[in-house]
């Protein structure tokens, strides 16, 4: 019997259950591989709330494509705000550089119309507007509201100056000749130089426009301007009507100057009218005193002379005059002017202002006074005049405040109303009421007398009362000088009597002639009366001080 053996071969044998972990071993490494390789790019977003903001559903936006979502929203640590982290899709970190904005795209009603209507079926979303900077920030400040130009826009960015902010707000239109070729952007409050700043940009080709000689002043609404002038009213266009709006332009008799480079600083004037005044460096202070109303004398008022435009109104100097030692007895109000002698056409340079000096003190010597006129009755406005009055005693330059002093004279308006004053103080000390009586008396019986039934008779008694003086001329001399002149004189007088009748011409003319004479005294005492009452109602010009005066 052969003994046989069993060959037996011993090999390594995988069980079928290891297949499973093996393949989700493989596809786990695939997958974050493929996350890894394929991942979106994860920023972080700061807003001032989160509202319509959803993590998981809120998507970014770019051109209307979707190119990431929110994927978390969390309070900073502050707790005065909210991070938003987002997460952008692989190929889109491009579009994130350094100024590169983000803000939320919702329903907006505001003056420049309605935006974001299409959210209200799909939702609020963050929109995103790629910046030119340079690539690789994570990190950005989302804006409250949508910039209003577009990153990378051909024109220029300025910055527009103003210490108040009127109507002017963002979006509101850049105007130039009436049309519009810009708008703001935003607008802050400089916390070191306290004066508004907006950030203004002004497109391709018109920003060509903008030099170093250009102005800038507000054209919100209707522009009413009360002044010495009048009323005037000024608008731009109907939006600027509506909402507001800035309008440039180098005004005339200016230069063009140079092209400005961006972010350059132009103060905003508040109407054109201002941009028309050339500031000059040269000028000089003085102040005059007023023993009479100043109101409607406001600081800016204008100072002339004969009609020209010669400087303006600094201040009134109350403090002053408290600061000072008064007597009490009705101090008058100083008023400090500033003189330019490039306004007269002098120049502006240092001579010139010495010249101008010259003159005023040379001219005070021989009259050169200063006087309040009035510029508008409506506002009551009222500006400073100066002029030659060459009746006025001689006086030179005087002191106040270490400002030289420009006497002054009482306007024409305080000169009439002493006048009248005077006047009727004279005529208040008249015995009028005595003397009209007795004249009406005299009327009265004279008139009694021609209409009572002895005026027939009053020609006859006139004969007679002559033949007598006849009679008694006859114990003249005949021939005597004397008695020739009585005689001719009585025969006029007894032709001219002779034709007084009642219904003579003359005798009509003399009744008619006394009935006027009655009315008149009539109508003289009504007059009187309104002229009393008139100056018991006109303000009397006294000396007296409207500002209380220092104790000492």
């Amino acid at each position: 019997m052969n003994d046989l053996k069993p060959d037996v071969k011993r090999g390594r044998n995988v069980s079928p259950i290891w297949i499973v972990p093996i393949v989700a071993v493989l596809l786990g490494i695939w997958m974050v591989g493929y996350n890894f390789y394929n991942q979106g790019t994860e920023v972080i977003l700061s807003f001032s709330n989160a509202d319509d903001l959803i993590a998981g559903k809120t998507k970014i936006k770019y051109l209307s494509v979707e190119v990431g979502q929110v994927e978390g929203v969390i309070l900073n640590p502050e707790a005065n705000g909210v991070l938003v982290k987002i997460s952008l899709e692989k190929g889109y970190k491009t579009l994130l550089r350094k100024d590169t904005r983000f803000w939320v795209e919702r329903v907006r009603i505001g003056a420049g119309g309605i935006s974001g209507l299409s959210t209200i079926l799909s939702g609020a979303y963050i929109k995103l507007a790629p910046g030119e900077g340079e690539e690789g920030a994570r990190k950005y400040v989302g804006l409250e509201s949508p910039p209003v130009t577009p990153v990378g826009a051909p024109g220029v960015r300025l910055v527009l100056e103003t210490d108040n902010a009127s109507s002017v707000s963002v979006g509101d239109p850049i105007l130039f000749h009436g049309y519009t070729v810009g708008r703001v952007e935003s607008m802050a409050l400089d916390e070191f130089s306290q004066s508004v700043r907006y950030n203004a940009f002004v497109d391709a080709p018109y920003h060509k426009n903008v030099t170093s000689g250009t102005r800038f002043w507000d054209v919100s609404g209707l522009t009413l301007n009360a002044s010495t002038e009048g009323f005037t009213f000024s608008s731009e266009s109907i939006e600027t009507i509506l909402s507001g709006g800035v309008a440039f332009a180098v005004p005339a008799g200016f230069e063009s100057g140079e092209p400005v480079e961006p972010d350059t600083v132009f103060n905003v004037f508040d109407s054109y009218k201002e941009t028309l005044q050339k500031t000059y460096q040269h000028g000089a202070y003085y102040a005059v005193q007023f023993s009479q109303d100043i109101s409607g004398l406001v600081p800016g008022a204008p100072v002339t002379y004969r009609g020209v435009h010669a400087g303006r109104v600094v201040k009134v100097m109350v403090r002053e005059l408290v600061g000072q030692k008064v007597s009490g007895i009705g101090e008058p109000i100083p008023v400090l002017l500033y003189l330019e002698p490039g306004l007269v056409q002098m120049g502006d340079t240092p001579e010139a202002l010495e010249r101008l000096t010259t003159a005023i003190r040379v001219g005070v010597s021989r009259g050169l006074r200063a006087s309040l006129q009035t510029g508008n009755l409506l506002t009551g406005s009222q500006f400073v005049t100066v002029d030659y009055y060459p009746n006025e005693e001689d006086k030179t330059l005087g002191e106040f405040a270490g400002y030289p002093t420009i006497p002054t004279v009482p306007s024409g308006l305080i000169q009439m109303t002493r006048s009248a004053k005077s006047f009727l103080d004279t005529l208040n000390t008249l015995p009028l009421e005595k003397t009209m009586n007795s004249t009406n008396s005299a009327i009265t019986s004279m008139d009694n007398l021609l209409k009572s039934r002895e005026t027939q008779n009053i020609p006859d008694k006139l004969n007679a009362a002559l033949t007598s003086i006849s009679n008694a001329a006859g114990g003249l001399s005949p021939g005597s000088p004397a008695y020739e002149q009585l005689y001719g004189a009585l025969v006029a007088l007894r032709e001219t009597m002779a034709s007084i009748t009642p219904d003579s011409p003359l005798y009509k003319e003399l009744e008619s002639s006394l009935y006027k004479l009655n009315i008149t005294l009539h109508n003289m005492e009504q007059l009187t009366g309104s002229l009393s009452e008139t100056a018991r109602v006109l303000p009397a010009p006294d000396d007296d001080d409207i500002i209380p005066e220092a104790r000492k």
